[in-house]
Parts: C-alpha cells; sequence; structure tokens
C-alpha cells in the first residue's frame, strides 16, 4: 500500500515509534524516526520525505510548533498528519491552524492510517 513512500515519524516514545515503524515498514514504506519536532525539522532540512506523522505533544518542540516552523519558515509543503493521544475535536482544529493535513487519535487501527497516508499523500498532490 505504501510500497517507496519515506515517511518521517516524530515520536518521543520509542514504544510507539517501533509501533509506527512496523505498521508502516510492513506496506512497504521507508521510516525515518524522529524523538521530538526539533528533530523532524532538522531532518527536513536535510532530505525530501512524502509525509511527516507526528506527535502533537514532545519535549523541546511539540508538534504544533514544529508543523508551525515547517510551513511558516521553511516552507515546506510536505503533507503532515499530527497523531494524539487527547481529545480528538479539539486537537484537529490545532492541528489544521498550525498548518497540518490532519490529524489521527490513538490508538489507531494499521489499516486506518496507512488509508489516510496514502490519501493525505495524494491529496497533496493535486493542492500544491
Amino acid at each position: 500500500m505504501l510500497t517507496g513512500k519515506k515517511i518521517l515519524v516524530a515520536e518521543d516514545n520509542v514504544l510507539n515509534q517501533k509501533i509506527a515503524y512496523l505498521i508502516l515498514h510492513k506496506q512497504g514504506a521507508v521510516v525515518v524516526a524522529a524523538l521530538n519536532g526539533k528533530e523532524a525539522v532538522e531532518l527536513l532540512q536535510q532530505e525530501s520525505y512524502d509525509l511527516l506523522l507526528m506527535d502533537l505533544h514532545m519535549p523541546e518542540m511539540d508538534g504544533f510548533e514544529a508543523a508551525e516552523y515547517i510551513r511558516k519558515v521553511l516552507k515546506n509543503n510536505i503533507p503532515i498528519i499530527g497523531v494524539t493521544a487527547s481529545h480528538w475535536e479539539d486537537d484537529f482544529e490545532a492541528c489544521t491552524k498550525m498548518g497540518m493535513n490532519t490529524c489521527i487519535s490513538k490508538p489507531f487501527y494499521p489499516d486506518n492510517l496507512c488509508e489516510l497516508i496514502l490519501n493525505t499523500i495524494n491529496e497533496n498532490k493535486f493542492t500544491h
């Protein structure tokens, strides 16, 4: 489903990183992990990715700050999906306000995540 897609996963919880890696890798994606938003921003300045899957609540630079920096400072239009464990509706509004394409709440079904990633990548191709 995601064969050849290069996905950057920004997640401070190592177990959640591994889960995301296993789900995405099983679908054929190339997965690179960052421990926080600051690391994700640094990686985006070095390489290009098809999508950024980013936890919203991380130390050093959270997902909201990172998304805003990516959009306003880096002027990068990479598709960004925010990942949250808290109240989805509040975070969804905040995600889109900071420039993310969409948001998904934990826990999620692997198939739903992969479908959302593919749809977000494809939608981004037509809007940019």
